[in-house]
């Protein structure tokens, strides 16, 4: 017999379920929250592509030391500047029963150059062309350095499932965000695990691929129930009283309690997820002033929230690019200093302060609803009075789209392991066409920063990407285009024997299709 943990109060205890026969070799995974759609270009988030890396493959994918490991894709090789040609592996079947082939890639492309979400990734890239049924090229307007970044989000979907129309006339293809749409109820993908069951907010049950393709993969689950549970305390609990058999997140607060216990292993890891709040420069005019952005900045005790709500398990940051990426500049330090934040809200004229509203996840980011109420309560040190309003992560995105708050929280870790992705996503001037400022809910824009990170994306040598890439972060700190915290780090608790530190990353996409459960655990 099995119990099922659902999401309950934060007071409230783990709940029994009703029984429920599982294989023989089932892990039962805990999440703050589960996937809001099974379509994998519908959202540009880490719960997406935590559902793709355990549903689809991609071509390539990130090993825990962030080389690049082939996957669909078997082999590359640079045919001239503007120009990859990828293999695929062939005996490749979707879950359907249908075979990969290079349409496949194709379609999955064209539909990804469509997504609000994805199309600012893929913008230097210009066409996929097929050459035969295992092999295409992959081709960008000019000379790219971050072919293979990219080509780990190309997860091809099964173009014949996908394709066609709905009983009521409705199109399998379309991408509807925070809709009800076909691909957002029906998969078929080349993963490892298929999904079996679904109830959104309650639980999804992936069972094993019978026809996975990786026969090489020492993998050996069955089934993995995730089940969302929201509260950090019951989620803990959960694992403790071997309700579960890994969660993520593990708080900060409860570290040392996870690493303690008998018969579980606690697995830490930096990370390189900034995250920041954006000031919405169109809801509120004080926004457009630069020194009233670094007032803000200045008023954050972004140090204080990792050393007292974080435990001291983050980074404080005082830019989007982490150290090791291009970007990255010890110039650009944190600041706090609360009277410099008042002299600067004096001289741009605000000295009386001023209202506004805020929004931020309560499930998305560690501690997130802690540190929005910190930081309002360090606003009001500058005289601007916050009304905060914090919710799930399913309320939330729809939300953040609507940009319906003045300041609103967002996390980002670089979906290329490179400083551009920061500012082409939560900084870079909002543009439809391109996707460009997607996630941009405080509308900056810096036309000179969007030259420097064009250029930098055209250059395919590090030190002149450096110098780029520098300047861009360098303009973003001296205009305040954002409040960087910090960079939040990883962990995951997990039953002992599970082997879980072999499939967890700095991307935090643990890869449970090579899972290895020894026998008894």
């Amino acid at each position: 017999m099995t119990k099922f943990v659902r999401s309950l109060a934060a007071a409230a205890v783990v709940a029994a379920m009703a029984p429920v026969a599982y294989a023989e070799t089932t892990v039962r995974v805990a999440y703050d929250a589960d996937p809001v759609s099974l379509d994998p270009h519908e959202q540009l988030s880490g719960g997406t592509l935590q559902l793709s890396h355990m549903v689809f493959d991609p071509l390539v994918r990130w090993t825990q030391d962030l080389q690049f490991e082939p996957r669909l894709a078997e082999s590359w090789e640079q045919i001239d500047g503007t120009t990859m040609r990828f293999k695929l592996r062939s005996g490749v079947t979707f879950h359907s029963g249908n075979a990969l082939t290079a349409k496949d890639v194709d379609w999955t492309f064209d539909r990804l150059k469509e997504s609000d979400d994805f199309k600012g990734i893929f913008a230097p890239f210009t066409d996929v062309e097929v050459v035969d049924d295992m092999t295409f090229d992959l081709k960008t307007s000019e000379p790219y350095p971050l072919v293979l970044h990219t080509a780990t989000y190309i997860f091809p979907m099964d173009s014949v499932f996908y394709s066609g129309t709905t009983a009521d006339g409705g199109d399998k293809a379309e991408i509807v965000k925070h809709g009800n749409s076909f691909a957002s109820r029906n998969v078929s993908g080349t993963g490892p695990f298929v999904v079996s069951e679904r109830e959104q907010g309650v639980r999804v049950v992936f069972d094993r691929f019978d026809g996975y393709w990786d026969s090489e993969s020492g993998g050996n689950v069955d089934r993995i129930v995730l089940t969302p549970i929201k509260e950090d305390p019951t989620r803990v609990a959960a694992l403790l009283s071997g309700d579960v058999d890994f969660i993520a997140p593990v708080p900060p607060t409860d570290l040392k309690r996870v690493a303690d216990a008998d018969g579980v292993d606690l697995i830490t890891m930096p990370g390189t997820r900034i995250i920041t709040f954006q000031m919405n420069q169109e809801r509120v005019e004080a926004f457009k002033d630069a020194r009233v952005r670094k007032a803000i900045d200045y008023a954050v005790n972004n140090a204080g929230i990792v050393d007292r709500i974080m435990r001291g398990f983050g980074t404080v940051g005082g830019q989007a690019s982490p150290a090791g990426y291009l970007g990255y500049s010890e110039d650009f330090a944190p600041r706090f200093d609360l009277e410099k934040a008042k002299a600067l809200m004096a001289e741009a004229g605000y000295a009386d302060g001023f209202s506004i509203t805020m929004m931020a996840p309560n499930n998305r980011y560690v501690n997130d609803d802690k540190i929005a109420q910190a930081v309002a309560s360090m606003l009001a040190q500058i005289n601007i009075k916050v009304d905060l309003q914090t919710m799930p992560k399913a309320q939330y995105w729809p939300t953040f789209d609507e940009r319906a708050a003045d300041m609103m929280m967002i996390g980002w870790h670089s979906d290329t392991e490179d400083s551009a992705n920061f500012h082409q996503f939560l900084t870079a001037c909002p543009d439809e066409a391109t996707g460009n400022g997607q996630y941009n809910s405080g509308n900056y824009c810096n036309e000179e920063a969007d030259k420097l990170m064009n250029q930098a994306n055209a250059e395919t040598d590090p030190a002149k990407r450096a110098e780029l890439l520098q300047k861009m972060e360098g303009i973003l700190y001296d205009e305040a285009a954002f409040i960087p915290l910090h960079w939040q780090n990883l962990a995951w608790g997990a039953k002992s024997g599970m082997n879980a530190a072999d499939i967890v990353n700095a991307l935090n996409f643990p890869y449970f299709g090579d899972l290895v459960v020894e026998t008894g655990s």
